[in-house]
């Protein structure tokens, strides 16, 4: 069993709310010069991610591993979900921080707000436009195919070395979408299609079993919430 959990919200999902950069100066101020990787929990996110936990405790019972990303939301995550699980269980379940699950690269527009990366790149709507969600790279950043590519790398870690256990991994949200491109078998054609009503709520989460039959993972649940329970 497979299990995948978006980070809790963090102090960067409230500043730029859905936005692809900052809408203005002022919105970017509680956060700015925070490398992503050093990026919080909000009061908010550190409730979901124990709720969550709460939920995958009696939904699921006890992990064999738990990944994840490295960054400090992930991470913080993770030990919001394990705390809702008694001293013994926690210590039986091997928790690692895995790089390839981290989230995408936003490149040099990661600071910016939207004036400025107009400025800065007058020809990127176009590019985006053309291109998709899918291929199209921020500047010095990273393609969501690129990041199924590491994912994908992951994936082969588990089949090989994870045979038959119970596996959660919190993670983020593009970095989600593309390890459901990959366990859903998404065909490149539609993904433009499927990415815009491809949700992915902070502690969403989203179950893959193993179907005997087909002999490989399929979706069980999809952004359950610990508010659903």
């Amino acid at each position: 069993m497979l299990v995948l959990v978006r980070h809790g919200e963090s102090a960067r999902n409230v500043a730029k709310k859905t936005n692809r950069f900052f809408l203005d100066d002022e919105s970017r101020k509680a956060v700015q010069g925070i490398a992503d990787w050093d990026v919080p929990l909000t009061a908010i996110g550190e409730r979901q991610a124990a709720g969550a936990g709460r939920m995958l405790r009696a939904r699921f019972g006890v992990f064999d591993y738990v990944y994840h990303s490295g960054y400090r939301r992930t991470a913080d995550t993770a030990a919001g979900i394990l705390s809702a699980y008694a001293d013994g269980e926690r210590a039986a379940m091997n928790l690692r921080a895995h790089a390839f699950v981290r989230e995408r690269d936003a490149g040099y527009t990661y600071d910016m707000t939207t004036a400025e990366a107009e400025a800065a790149f007058p020809w990127l709507q176009e590019y985006w436009d053309t291109h998709g969600l899918w291929f199209s790279r921020p500047p010095g950043g990273e393609s969501l195919a690129d990041v199924a590519q590491r994912v994908y790398l992951f994936l082969n870690m588990l089949f090989r070395d994870r045979a038959g256990q119970r596996v959660l991994v919190v993670t983020h949200g593009g970095t989600l979408r593309a390890f459901r491109s990959l366990l859903e078998r998404w065909p490149v054609e539609e993904i433009p299609i499927i990415l815009k009503d491809c949700k992915t709520p902070n502690c969403g989460v989203t179950v893959y079993g193993l179907d005997p039959e087909l002999r490989r993972l399929h979706l069980e649940h999809l952004n359950l919430v610990a508010a659903d329970e």
